[in-house]
């Protein structure tokens, strides 16, 4: 017996099905950019993550990482991008777990949600430097 479709519609395909269950409110861009995350509720154990970013979006991150602090729900602060360099300008972030991914490579993927931007971060000093010895 034949599907039972309208003449003017046709069947959904896995392409349309997954278009509709798609959840995200941005587009994401597969960049690798560096960060530190970290979590800022001081009763959870305390970790400093550097990993680069699989993919972003204006409402979030999408990395991989081996430590094992990571639980949905907790929230971070989290500097994108992350750099050292004196005079460089990092943006800080409170963000929150959303998402965990065990990986078949033994990592963890982690999707963060990013809440609020608590304001640049600028690595450089308005201490003059200490003398040279």
């Amino acid at each position: 017996m034949a599907a039972q479709y309208p003449m003017t519609k046709t069947p959904p395909t896995p392409v349309a099905q997954r278009a509709r269950s798609e959840r995200r409110g941005s587009r994401r861009c597969k960049i690798t950019q560096l960060m530190r995350v970290r979590p800022s509720d001081p009763s959870i154990e305390h970790f400093d993550d550097m990993r680069g970013s699989v993919s972003v979006s204006r409402t979030g991150v999408y990395f991989h990482t081996t430590e094992s602090g990571y639980e949905i729900g907790i929230r971070l602060f989290l500097i994108m991008p992350y750099s050292q360099d004196p005079g460089s300008t990092n943006r800080e972030y409170l963000a929150e777990v959303v998402r965990k991914d065990p990986l078949p490579n033994g990592m963890t993927g982690i999707g963060v949600k990013l809440l609020m931007e608590i304001g640049p971060r600028h690595s450089y000093s308005f201490e003059p430097p200490l003398p040279s010895r």
